[in-house]
């Protein structure tokens, strides 16, 4: 398969767009972005810290280290931290997402930087560039490789997400460039991840094994282990075996963690702006006693991905488009990471609508893009559409709507005073000072694991 790319250079411009666009002091809107990150992902991760997928992996991983295990009152290795801590915050499917990079940015980067910034007692500064150096890294390079990576089967939010997490320890292990290329070598060899296993535990696991591939990368290089310096370009490199096409990068001084989008639906992105629709059209009256039927019309790549037509797990909920139109038409809150679980999918009055929603594919239509139109049983026909591809232009409303999902997410875990220590602590992540306060606040006031960790 021939590459289009000019020979040794995507790793080099790679390497030198994250270490450059990471500098401090940066952009007061990349910092209060970069903080929204933060604060959404111990959101997530506080709520997905409860699921069974990460009881089990903690169950397996915890001890033998001070790397906190976010909302679960143990700590870990760094490197067994940065796993479960990984797959926690991506247990739900509710952590945020990036078009360029068809994946959630923040999932695979943070978990393995917070864990070494505890390590290392770091500033919340250096964690912040450290998360910059990471999204923009990653980012980057799926503006390179996508559409190509993902439609070949990759999940990006673990293969790309490795790189991610290499580069955002590399800067907070302050390695030279030189140190950066071995770090993204080692990085590549491990990056792995399928689209697969999609609605299973799996998917988050995948997620976790980026966040600790990428730490192990960092750390390897740092004590001069070598790799690949051209892991992109190189003949059998990371391009030409996972998609075999290299696009032009976006601009080197364009910050793409800008461009972050936040998930306020508990199910996967691409069913948003499908479960928006269905609620414009809820809101204006429609009944779900009314719906002859609907026909969903989306990407048709989004298909291979969230278009489970018979959903049987929670999990398998969140990937059907069917199933959450469904939701958002008998008035579930979609937001709620609780109405997503077995029983719901298996409840007859959800069936039942569900088998009355047709999805198809819509050539041209742009993904996190949806129109919904429903036949009624009068004979009426009625059509919304939505669109969910635009990042907020008003930052201070983000950060009020974030910190509403924060609260809800959070208090059940840790409770209401513990959640707004935690959200005041995520606030001064720009200030000087240790990250110490911040690891601490994200446990709860009670063990959970005491039987699962003996």
């Amino acid at each position: 398969m021939t590459c289009a790319y000019a020979p040794v250079v995507q790793t080099e411009a790679l390497i030198r767009a994250g270490r450059d666009l990471s500098r401090v002091p940066l952009p007061d809107d990349v910092v209060e972005v970069a903080k929204h990150c933060v604060l959404d992902w111990l959101g997530v991760t506080l709520a997905g810290s409860r699921s069974e997928l990460v009881r089990i992996l903690a169950a397996e991983l915890a001890g033998g280290g001070e790397a906190a295990l976010v909302g679960l009152g143990a700590s870990a290795s760094p490197g067994a931290a940065a796993l479960v801590n990984g797959a926690a915050g991506h247990a739900l499917d509710f952590d945020d997402m990036h078009l360029a990079f068809s994946g959630h940015v923040t999932a695979p980067v943070l978990p393995a930087a917070l864990a070494l910034a505890q390590e290392l007692d770091a500033s919340g500064k250096e964690l912040l560039a450290a998360l910059v150096a990471g999204i923009e890294t990653e980012c980057r390079l799926g503006a390179m490789l996508n559409p190509e990576h993902y439609d070949a089967g990759f999940h990006a939010t673990a293969t790309l997400g490795t790189f991610g997490a290499a580069a955002a320890c590399a800067r907070l292990l302050g390695l030279d460039e030189r140190g950066w290329a071995h770090a993204l070598g080692i990085a590549g060899a491990q990056a792995a991840g399928l689209r697969a296993p999609f609605g299973t535990m799996t998917k988050p696991l995948q997620v976790g094994r980026a966040a600790a591939n990428g730490l192990l990368a960092a750390r390897l290089a740092a004590r001069g282990f070598t790799s690949s310096e051209a892991i992109l370009e190189a003949t059998d490199g990371f391009v030409a075996t996972h998609g075999g096409v290299a696009h032009d990068a976006p601009p080197a001084e364009r910050f793409l963690i800008r461009e972050t989008l936040f998930k306020y639906h508990a199910a996967c992105y691409w069913t948003h702006a499908a479960i928006d629709a269905a609620i414009a059209l809820r809101d204006d009256g429609l009944r779900p006693e009314d719906v002859e039927r609907v026909e969903v019309r989306v990407d048709g790549a989004t298909m291979g991905v969230a278009n489970i037509a018979e959903p049987q797990t929670g999990l398998e909920g969140k990937f059907s488009f069917r199933a959450v139109v469904a939701m958002a038409l008998l008035a579930d809150d979609t937001a709620d990471p609780a109405a997503y679980h077995d029983a719901r999918m298996a409840a007859a009055e959800l069936v039942e609508l569900r088998d009355r929603v047709d999805v198809a594919a819509d050539p041209g239509r742009p993904a996190a893009t949806a129109v919904l139109r429903v036949r009624t049983r009068d004979g009426g026909d009625l059509e919304a559409e939505a669109d969910v591809t635009v990042p907020a232009s008003d930052l201070a409303a983000q950060r009020e709507r974030l910190g509403a999902k924060f609260r809800t997410l959070a208090v059940p875990v840790v409770g209401a005073d513990r959640a707004a220590r935690l959200e005041q602590a995520v606030d001064r992540l720009g200030e000087s000072g240790s990250i110490a306060g911040l690891a601490v606040s994200s446990k709860p006031d009670t063990e959970r694991l005491s039987e699962d960790l003996h």
